[in-house]
């Protein structure tokens, strides 16, 4: 096989969202709407915690950090593959290629940090409530913010330096819809198994150990809410805290079975499915659950659409 020595000159061929499929047209238009309805729902839930004074608290300022994850996770992907489903292209240049590896990779990232802090500030908030304000304080949330942003960026850096440096054989063309760490693995003409191996470690850092401490944090909660005397504060307490249950397992859930669980007991066509499902429709559904199960959100959103 010849060796692409020249890559960033020749670029990569997207194969797309499930090749071949009958209806396929209906599939891309759906994820249009999908794409719509995340972007407007995660901005107008940032607009409405910047705006509203109820909403000027520490959960819903990490809160806001999801959402522009969100938008930024979602714009990474969409965007491209409308432009070549509708101008009838597949081609990504080798840059536009490593970007999109790089923003994909440090968001998911920065995501997975985020969504086990944001459980660790429910858990202060439910099982220390006298000492939340001291122990979660404005200086405190705004480093949470940059530690996650920080941590996703500085992995993927790696990551996609990694990644980008292989050497790959013959047709460039990648099974998926954009530009996945694996599936660009996949065209390497070099032994890319010691690399792999650090990438399942990476994973254990940034998926398992964050997972078990939010289901530990959340173990915590729920012992504690039981304990609690007024049904409306256990209630309360369970509202908030299933909605970002909810999340973390929309999330974590298919990222850990395409990452940890080893690549010969998935197709190529279930990575597709399970990455159109974190990527695509989890932005999309995270505002809607926190604006349907937050009566706060709710009536600040009511309050500023009478206004």
């Amino acid at each position: 096989m010849r060796r692409e020595n020249e890559t960033s000159a020749v670029g990569f061929i997207l194969l797309g969202l499930f090749p071949g499929m009958t209806f396929i047209d209906l599939l891309v238009c759906t994820i249009l709407l999908v794409y719509f309805v995340a972007t407007t729902g995660n901005s107008t839930l940032v607009l409405l915690i910047c705006l509203d004074p109820q909403l000027h608290s520490l959960m819903y300022f990490l809160l806001s950090q999801l959402s522009l994850m969100d938008i930024s996770l979602i714009s990474t992907t969409v965007p491209k593959m409308l432009t070549n489903f509708f101008s009838g292209t597949s081609d990504i240049s080798y840059i536009a290629c490593g970007t999109q590896i790089y923003f994909y990779t440090a968001l998911g990232g920065s995501e997975c940090i985020l969504l086990t802090l944001m459980a660790y500030d429910r858990y202060v908030a439910i099982c220390n409530p006298l000492r939340y304000v001291v122990i979660m304080n404005s200086e405190v949330c705004l480093q949470m913010a940059i530690v996650s942003w920080v941590g996703g960026a500085l992995n993927s850096l790696v990551q996609t330096a990694y990644t980008m440096h292989y050497s790959r054989c013959g047709a460039m063309e990648i099974q998926h819809f954009f530009c996945e760490l694996q599936a660009v693995l996949k065209l390497s003409c070099e032994d890319t198994s010691a690399y792999e191996k650090v990438i399942l470690v990476i994973g254990i850092l940034f998926l398992l150990i964050p997972f078990g401490l939010i289901l530990t944090s959340y173990a915590l909660i729920f012992l504690s809410v039981l304990h609690l005397n007024s049904i409306k504060a256990r209630n309360k307490a369970l509202a908030t805290c299933s909605s970002h249950l909810m999340v973390v397992c929309l999330y974590f859930g298919p990222t850990m079975f395409i990452y940890m669980i080893p690549s010969f007991l998935h197709t190529s066509e279930l990575d597709e499915g399970l990455s159109v499902f974190y990527t695509i429709l989890t932005p999309m559904l995270n505002p809607l659950i926190y604006s349907l199960r937050n009566k706060e959100v709710g009536k600040a959103l009511r309050k500023n659409v009478g206004d």
